[in-house]
């Protein structure tokens, strides 16, 4: 009887081993992250699917205020325990939106200094790569292209740069804050002459460069790796880019732990597996952006990259406080058609005797204050 009983105890604790191993091995990690991340992401998930024994639901949105904004809907019965690509331009609405989790990585040593402290020091996100908007030109058909942003509204690129529109584009909303980084209260006058100049702007960053390589125009914004993914992938050493006088907008683009997630434990792994230099060695030739580990060295085809001295970058926090009404004023002026003095409510100065009295103290009542912090 005892014989039986024991072994009937045996089967049973054989059989609870089994089913927690079983639950182990289809435990599911949710990812969250932009549709143009795919590449990455198809060579370094499955290592980390086969280091832990997990299943990881990579779900692609749009691009990444898509992605914010889903996190933000669902902030009451979060779906996802990762994000990854939530970038400078977004930093302070995620933290604002309370749907990160601080978590500081075991191997955070691996990141340079200066790209945590103009990132994120509290590590509600994690740096993953890094890079510069630049603006990039046809060797064949430019022999000096411009070298500042100001150049790009002479006469001679009249109609000859063609552009992201930053309301439904990444490098497109990075322009806009590289110009009123450099521009400051005066971004809306930089854009009404570049509007003069016949600017042109398309939705995408894929529209915009099928018609730059077509040789529709020979100036187009992107990034400052695009000659050498160029080379890469079309053997195309015909694609320069600009490091400009005044700083190339950088973009950082972080990942985060989504506040109660359900499996914080393996999105801390994930967190740190992003970083690791197994998983960092394969983001140059994906993202055509640059690791943050310091260990990982640059493929030879970068040496295409033009070499930006100086990133510009506005303070994340100023961005998010910002963000609506800059581009609010941005669309009155270019898609509307108002002056800068009608947008702002500041009226235009005489060029004999200015503005005196009570119309000026109005003015400047009108005018609504934004104040900046450079880095």
């Amino acid at each position: 009887m005892r014989r039986g009983v024991a072994l009937f105890l045996m089967v049973l604790l054989l059989s609870s081993i089994g089913t927690v191993g079983q639950a182990r091995a289809e435990e599911t990690l949710t990812v969250y992250s932009y549709s143009s991340i795919e590449w990455w992401m198809k060579e370094i998930i499955p290592i980390f699917e086969e280091r832990y024994n997990v299943k990881v639901n990579l779900v692609v949105i749009g691009d990444a205020g898509e992605v914010l904004n889903k996190l933000i809907l669902e902030k009451d019965n979060p779906q996802a325990d990762v994000v990854v690509g939530i970038d400078n331009s977004y930093l302070a609405k995620a933290i604002d939106a309370g749907i990160l989790e601080p978590y500081r990585p075991a191997n955070a040593d691996v990141i340079p200094q200066w790209i945590v402290k103009r990132f994120d020091p509290t590590f509600h996100l994690t740096p993953y790569d890094y890079g510069y908007i630049a603006i990039n030109y046809r060797k064949d058909m430019v022999q000096n292209p411009p070298k500042s942003l100001e150049d790009l509204t002479k006469p001679e690129w009249k109609g000859k740069l063609i552009i992201e529109d930053p309301r439904t584009s990444s490098p497109g909303m990075a322009f806009l804050l590289w110009t009123i980084a450099v521009y400051d209260e005066d971004w809306l006058e930089y854009w009404q002459k570049l509007k003069e100049n016949d600017v042109q702007i398309v939705k995408g960053w894929s529209e915009a460069w099928k018609a730059f390589m077509a040789g529709e125009y020979p100036l187009v914004l992107s990034y400052s790796t695009s000659p050498a993914a160029t080379v890469y992938y079309d053997n195309n050493t015909n694609v320069g880019a600009v490091a400009f006088t005044e700083g190339n907008y950088l973009q950082i683009e972080g990942a985060g732990i989504v506040k109660g997630a359900k499996h914080p434990d393996l999105a801390k792994k994930f967190i740190e597996f992003l970083i690791s230099e197994e998983a960092q060695d394969k983001l140059p030739l994906n993202q055509w952006m640059y690791p943050v580990n310091k260990n990982v060295k640059l493929p030879e085809v970068f040496e295409y990259a033009v070499d930006v001295k100086e990133g510009v970058m506005l303070d994340p926090k100023e961005v998010g406080e910002n963000y609506e009404t800059w581009l609010k004023q941005w669309t009155e002026l270019m898609v509307e058609g108002k002056t800068p003095e009608e947008i702002t409510g500041t009226p235009k100065q005489e060029t004999e005797g200015g503005i005196c009295g009570p119309a000026f103290i109005l003015g400047l009542a009108a005018m609504p204050l934004l104040i900046r912090r450079r880095r």
